[in-house]
């Protein structure tokens, strides 16, 4: 008899679930808290749809390389479904520089490193009705679940056996054989079998930046700015980081992301006018946001509350629950500058399908899917969690008075600035491996690591910066002191109050 599965959100997380485990023939059915797509429209759906349980689904989004492929290797109709929809492929050739794209020979495998990019809304919406055609799997929109149906087992492990909630004002119990529980960033379902003694291991900090987004559309008859004529539509200052994302049907986002300490800043960027005079002094975001290609949509989107945490839910080799499996932001999280949070689901999901099809022991199975998901995604979040602390410090050093940067200090710096950032616009082999750990196809470091690539890192960082001058990209955009100047904020506020900080906790 087949296994019932009860998934716990129909965002990105609970929908990549039902495309894993639906060719399995499990009978699956998804609770999802908010109502379905308003329209099959995707501008009405992006203006309407109101999703409580994903306040960031007005962020910028984009699947990578490997969400994409695997939904081109397990459902092409899905890949065709997106594309219909208006979602927008950028292609490896994208990305490379002016100095690569005079000698670029494409490979097949080049395929492979494409973004999938638009209106979370859209991607969303795609998947939703794709899903639904599924035959073994059903949503169940308005079902809010409010606890989780637990029972002790031996050995103090606690047990999943269904979901307690409403249905239209009417209070429903749910059974089934596996608990998914895709619930996000704001689910709360893991924090109940915390309380109830599930020894469920947690590392959690800030990741030390806030994201701001606006959505801007193309004017009628207007297409977007060649990649070959204008500076890069992505660049990182310091004290603010910023990029484009191509969207669906004319559309595209800019967001801004600015450090914890810039408060300031923070507070500026809010003002939808202040935003865009933030876009018109950035190179590669003017030819986007001028007012000859594109007009603003609606107000800034903020996103906060941006945390890097990793929970085990096998300690010591010991299951913390019976078949429960939390994915997505549930378990694991991270800064959402390199866009994998999506694809952070779909690993899981697959990984999930593996572990269930292997064996029936429920011990067994916790286990594996532990093991598998530390395998897979732990690399990627070690790596984004040591850049967010090395983002952090350099934010707080760039607002101390006299602040002098140690040997160590400058030598790192120049070995990424000078060597591997100038190396990735030279060689397109190595740009082509850069892309694979980018892409999560492999260990996020495991390029640099090889001799061959370390060697030509080397080679491009010893000749120097008047050797490798056509290689580096444009400034991105003003001095901190000079942007603050231009949106009349006093650059000194936040110089003043951290050192007051420092004082006090002195």
């Amino acid at each position: 008899m087949s296994e019932s599965v009860l998934v716990v959100g129909a965002g990105i997380g609970g929908l990549c679930t039902a495309l894993s485990l639906a060719p399995t023939g499990r009978a699956i059915t998804i609770l999802e808290r908010d109502q379905a797509p308003p329209s099959h429209d995707p501008d009405v759906t992006f203006l309407d749809w109101h999703r409580q349980g994903a306040g960031h689904i007005r962020q910028s989004h984009a699947f990578l390389a490997r969400l994409r492929g695997i939904i081109k290797a397990s459902h092409p109709g899905l890949l065709a479904k997106l594309k219909d929809m208006g979602a927008r492929d950028l292609t490896f050739e994208m990305m490379l520089s002016d100095i690569q794209r005079q000698s670029y020979q494409p490979v097949p495998l080049d395929e492979d490193l494409t973004i999938i990019t638009s209106r979370r809304t859209t991607l969303e919406m795609a998947m939703r009705e794709y899903v639904e055609t599924l035959a073994n799997v059903t949503i169940r929109s308005g079902f809010f679940v409010r606890r989780l149906v637990t029972r002790e087992h031996a050995g103090g492990i606690v047990e999943v056996v269904g979901v307690s909630g409403e249905e239209s004002g009417n209070p429903v119990d749910l059974t089934a054989d596996i608990i998914v529980d895709a619930s996000g960033k704001s689910g709360f379902l893991i924090e109940q079998l915390m309380e109830e003694g599930a020894n469920i291991k947690e590392e959690i900090e800030s990741a030390g930046i806030l994201y701001y987004t606006r959505h801007y559309r193309l004017l009628p008859g207007v297409e977007e700015p060649s990649r070959r004529d204008n500076p890069p539509p992505n660049g990182d200052l310091g004290y603010i980081k910023f990029g484009v994302f191509p969207g669906d049907n004319g559309c595209f986002s800019i967001t801004v992301a600015i450090p914890e300490v810039e408060i300031e800043l923070r507070k500026a960027v809010l003002n939808p006018d202040r935003f865009h005079a933030i876009t018109l002094q950035m190179p590669g975001l003017e030819p986007w946001t001028n007012a000859k290609r594109s007009e603003p949509r609606g107000k800034v989107h903020g996103m906060g509350d941006l945390l890097s945490r990793w929970r085990d839910i096998v300690v010591d080799g010991v299951p913390a629950t019976r078949n429960y499996f939390p994915l997505g932001d549930t378990l694991i999280r991270t800064n959402p500058l390199y866009g994998r949070g999506c694809s952070f689901a779909a690993v899981s999901a697959e990984c999930l399908r593996e572990v269930l099809d292997e064996t029936n022991d429920p011990v067994a199975r916790q286990i594996a899917y532990h093991k598998r998901l530390t395998a897979e995604l732990r690399p990627y979040y070690l790596n984004q969690r040591a850049q967010d602390r090395s983002a952090i410090k350099r934010a707080k050093r760039a607002l101390t008075p006299g602040y002098k940067k140690s040997w160590r200090t400058r030598l790192l710096e120049g070995f990424f600035e000078d060597g591997v950032a100038i190396a990735v616009r030279y060689d397109i082999s190595l740009l082509r491996e850069a892309m694979r750990g980018f892409h999560m196809l492999e260990h996020p470091n495991k390029w640099l690591s090889r001799p061959r690539n370390l060697a030509k890192v080397l080679f491009y960082w010893a000749r120097g910066k008047k050797r490798n001058a056509p290689a580096y990209p444009p400034k991105p955009g003003p001095d901190r002191e000079e942007l603050m100047r231009i949106l009349a904020i006093d650059p000194q506020a936040d110089v003043m109050r951290l050192a007051q900080e420092e004082r006090v906790a002195a």
